[in-house]
């Protein structure tokens, strides 16, 4: 039996019908119920649903075989487990953006808003910039339009929310998707199902 996290929404599903016309459906799941585990022993299956930052806690903990999330969340967090494949969805950029015709002239401190603080440390250290980063949870983007930070380091996938509040991107951080992530000691104990599954799942995506 694999056992498969799946991020709860939109993503998740999206994954879900992939798996699905890989051989690895399971019908329970589309019902309308609260459950959130759901398996089917014939094919070898079992899934569950949980919040997409926690499926890399599931997996490298193994309490999943494997599961899908975002490279965003493998970047900030960057758990201990093996990355197998590029599922080419959910796809968008962690980027800095800013006010329209903002500069950084490099003279102060700037002042960095964002939820993914490893991440925007990580791009800045790159640059020798010194920062202060203002850690928030959510409305990043009215951050620098009342004033408490410079710029926001955020995932952007349309650029309409930076566009209603006058915000530009200035500099994409790196590409993100979806990603096909596995445990390491259930890599090497179910080696043979996981890469047949990771190979019918590829040849899909093509």
């Amino acid at each position: 039996m694999i056992n498969i996290a799946l991020p709860k929404g939109r993503l998740g599903e999206k994954v879900y019908n992939l798996f699905a016309t890989a051989g690895y459906e399971c019908p329970s799941i589309l019902e309308n119920s609260r459950k959130l585990i759901f398996e089917n022993t014939e094919k070898g299956v079992r899934y569950f649903w949980v919040k997409p930052s926690d499926v890399s806690i599931y997996v490298e903990r193994g309490a999943a075989d494997i599961g899908v999330c975002g490279k965003d969340i493998l970047e900030e967090y960057a758990p201990d487990v093996y990355e197998l494949l590029d599922m080419k969805t959910g796809v968008c950029r962690m980027a800095v953006a800013a006010r329209k015709g903002f500069y950084d002239d490099g003279r102060k401190t700037l002042k960095v808003a964002t939820k993914f603080v490893n991440a925007a440390k990580r791009h800045y250290a790159a640059k020798s910039r010194d920062i202060d980063i203002i850690h928030l949870n959510g409305s990043i983007e009215i951050a620098p339009i009342l004033g408490l930070s410079d710029v926001i380091v955020d995932i952007v996938e349309t650029g309409t929310t930076l566009k209603e509040n006058d915000l530009e991107v200035i500099e994409t951080i790196f590409p993100i998707s979806a990603r096909l992530i596995a445990n390491k000691a259930s890599f090497k104990f179910k080696t043979e199902e996981i890469e047949d599954l990771t190979e019918k799942v590829k040849n899909l995506i093509g």
